[in-house]
């Protein structure tokens, strides 16, 4: 555990490190870029990155022998750039520098290298432009770094607090006392639901399940599909048991309809649901083991008991309601957290918190955490930096 963590330190002093290297390229890149000012920059660069790709793209045809036709091409197209050339724009000079390199009558590859030396200037203001691009990109990757590594940290510090909550836990507190409850009570809402889902229609059965999903949420059962809901509410056959309604979809059409109207029907509404049938159990209606916190179970409890009391004997409540009561036993919260910790922690996670293993590695991670945070708060959003002026 603590080689692990003392990596994730190093991770944290890494990401941090690399953001204030990124902030510090990018105010670098803000103060050459207000120097020259933002707008001025861009048109710079858009004007000379434009003529750079028309040379480029002519220079093999235009200092071709015999390609007039080509070289007029390019003398238009560079034309069009040079005319587009605003009197203001910085390094305007070096665009006529070039454009004159250019102005012969024929041209050679030495005329193509003039124009772009020229060009160093306005050239140097589309790199400072793409520099400043990139150093926003690379800022932006750097904090989102930072980010990622601290969504890390605080599942490591959940971790960290549940363990420690668990291993501080009292194992040897009577969690029978909540145990037997919840135990009587599942057992006797299994046995119930069984035995209704056996005996009573499945028209009724569909119908309790989509009141409890409709209205009890807690409950957890999932609402019946619309073609079978509406099927067993208007077939005849909907007064069968939900057992005998599954036997039925096994059986050939020429068998089952001897039994029901509209074979066809009930296999499109039966088999085609027979996994959301066959799953349709008494889960939903059991109270988890360990138990949940207090006030969920008792919500789930009152839920519960309006679901159940519309089957199941009064024997079945009265457990439920024991179940309820047991939630506001003084000692709930100490016996739950007994429950939860023989459940889920292990002997070697126990010692790791009883050495102080698992407060020191708390203590770390809360620490690199409050290190990115600081990181973080140093280097805000791009969207929120004053504007390059």
């Amino acid at each position: 555990m603590s080689d692990a963590v003392g990596a994730g330190e190093r991770d944290t002093e890494s990401v941090v490190a690399a953001l204030n290297r990124a902030a510090d390229r990018l105010d670098a890149a803000r103060e050459r870029v207000a120097e020259v000012g933002p707008t001025d920059l861009a048109r710079t660069a858009a004007a000379y990155r434009e003529l750079a790709a028309t040379l480029d793209r002519h220079e093999e045809d235009a200092t071709g022998y015999g390609e007039f036709d080509k070289y007029i091409a390019f003398q238009e197209a560079a034309a069009d750039v040079f005319d587009d050339v605003d009197e203001d724009l910085p390094e305007r000079e070096a665009f006529e520098a070039a454009d004159e390199a250019l102005q012969q009558k024929t041209l050679s590859a030495a005329d193509f290298e003039r124009a772009r030396d020229a060009l160093a200037p306005a050239e140097a203001l589309a790199d400072l432009d793409a520099e400043h691009d990139d150093a926003r990109e690379a800022y932006r990757d750097a904090r989102r770094a930072v980010l990622a590594r601290r969504r890390t940290l605080e599942e490591r510090r959940e971790d960290l607090e549940r363990l420690q909550r668990l291993g501080e836990a009292d194992l040897d507190a009577p969690v029978d006392e909540l145990r037997d409850p919840i135990e009587a009570y599942d057992a006797a809402v299994r046995e119930a639901f069984a035995t209704y889902r056996e005996e009573t229609s499945a028209r009724d059965l569909l119908a309790l399940v989509e009141t409890a999903a409709a209205d009890y949420p807690l409950v957890g059962f999932e609402a019946p599909p619309d073609r079978l809901r509406a099927f067993v509410e208007r077939a005849q056959v909907g007064e069968e048991p939900l057992p005998q309604l599954l036997d039925y979809a096994d059986y050939s059409n020429s068998k089952l309809s001897h039994y029901v109207e509209d074979p066809q029907a009930l296999k499109g509404a039966v088999a085609t649901n027979r996994t959301y049938l066959e799953r349709l159990t008494a889960d939903p209606l059991t109270v988890e083991w360990p138990p949940a916190p207090a006030a969920e179970v008792r919500w789930r409890c009152r839920e519960l008991l309006a679901v159940v009391g519309r089957f199941a004997d009064e024997e079945t409540a009265a457990h439920l309601r024991t179940v309820r009561a047991a939630t506001r036993r003084e000692d709930y919260d100490r016996l739950r957290n007994s429950a939860v910790a023989r459940a889920h922690l292990t002997t070697e996670e126990h010692e790791q918190v009883r050495s102080g293993a698992v407060a020191s590695d708390l203590d770390r991670v809360r620490d690199d955490i409050a290190t990115l945070e600081t990181a973080l708060a140093n280097h805000p959003p791009l969207d929120e930096l004053p504007a390059v002026e």
